[in-house]
């Protein structure tokens, strides 16, 4: 990265269709911020999970940001081409106990609310037909958005040991998404503020 760049934005959607309103207003907001902060704005495509992805959706998406005339900085990137780095991420956890495999299934999950108790924490599952968890040991109770100001988030949600490596062997969306951003030097995201809904129901219920 060159030394005179100190902001690095991007916009990651995943090719499972074309780019809706919601999407193309993220885009927008993104390269916008990127723009006015005399920084670079970067594409990268969240092909992560094979069966919900649409053949050449891709491409569309591509092509529609294009139309728009939001022109991005440097090569296209794809997250199905950083699979080493995932596994190094993956290792590097396991070795400093950050992580541990988890066989409960989706339906017990649901049973309890959809937040996982931290029920396989210390059993010591083996490998064989099991997810990987974080093992939380940092939550994040709250955060500062320009917009909104402090978001307050659940202190079950924040201390959720969540899975960064799913059953079916295919990494998962929270790990990728952070290995592949501190790879490439974001320096902020934009996003869409219903990404922000889940949290702000769940604190209004706590308070």
């Amino acid at each position: 990265m060159p030394a005179s760049v100190s902001y690095i934005g991007r916009f990651a959607p995943s090719p499972s269709g074309a780019l809706h309103f919601g999407s193309l207003a993220a885009a927008l907001g993104s390269y916008l911020q990127a723009r006015a902060c005399r920084g670079q704005w970067r594409v990268r495509i969240e092909d992560i999970d094979p069966p919900r992805e649409v053949h050449g959706a891709a491409d569309t998406l591509l092509r529609q940001l294009r139309h728009y005339g939001l022109h991005w900085d440097g090569p296209v990137m794809y997250q199905s081409q950083r699979h080493e780095a995932y596994l190094a991420a993956l290792v590097t956890l396991h070795w400093r106990g950050l992580s541990y495999y988890c066989d409960c299934t989706r339906s017990r999950i649901q049973s309890l609310g959809g937040l996982y108790d931290g029920h396989c924490r210390d059993q010591h599952l083996s490998a064989a037909g099991a997810a990987i968890r974080l093992r939380q040991t940092a939550p994040v109770f709250h955060f500062h958005d320009k917009l909104r100001g402090r978001i307050d988030a659940s202190p079950v949600l924040a201390q959720e040991d969540f899975i960064i490596r799913r059953r079916d062997g295919l990494f998962a969306y929270n790990l990728a998404v952070v290995v592949v951003d501190a790879a490439t030097g974001v320096t902020e995201v934009v996003r869409g503020a219903d990404l922000i809904a889940p949290i702000s129901v769940l604190s209004s219920i706590r308070l």
